[in-house]
């Protein structure tokens, strides 16, 4: 079974852009029900970035969002893929800017340890993000382009639903 890993940008920009949660429930409501199907996931970094927020959108997961979502990072083969990818992006400075690897490798930036998670398992897990390649980009590290490296699969919130064959 494929698994979707969701990024921090999946329910930031849903919340504050496209899918307000006063307007658009039909939207939260299946994210609420997906959440418990085990298809989508997400990490515990990401939970942390969100919660940083200490905004409507970071109660509306702690009332609805079971606390297992959130999958933990501390395992021993997370760890070591981050390890990997560290070492592959500190060996990007040709290319990228200092503070582009240093912010994709900051302990509490989520990007990093989505891309360490979903290599677990590149057959079956899809990383779910809206950020979009771009890799002649200095000043930032791109998921899918440390997606298009390591053999990782990758989508927006659409085609996430579209996989899903899910409407809202």
């Amino acid at each position: 079974m494929d698994v979707y890993i969701l990024d921090a940008n999946f329910f930031i920009q849903a919340h504050r852009i496209t899918y307000p949660l006063d307007v658009a429930t039909g939207f939260w409501n299946k994210v609420k029900v997906l959440s418990g199907s085990g298809k989508i996931i997400s990490i515990d970094k990401v939970k942390n970035e969100i919660f940083k927020n200490e905004d409507e959108l970071t109660e509306w997961i702690k009332t609805n969002i079971p606390e297992s979502f959130f999958v933990t990072t501390n395992t021993n083969a997370v760890i070591t893929n981050y390890a990997n990818i560290a070492k592959w992006a500190n060996s990007q400075n040709i290319h990228y800017l200092p503070q582009a690897i240093g912010e994709f490798l900051d302990a509490d930036n989520a990007d990093a340890w989505l891309v360490a998670y979903a290599l677990s398992d590149v057959t079956h897990n899809y990383i779910i993000t809206q950020e979009i390649s771009e890799p002649n980009k200095k000043s930032k590290i791109k998921i899918p382009d440390v997606c298009n490296h390591f053999g990782i699969k990758y989508a927006n919130t659409i085609e996430l639903f579209r996989k899903l064959g899910e409407t809202f």
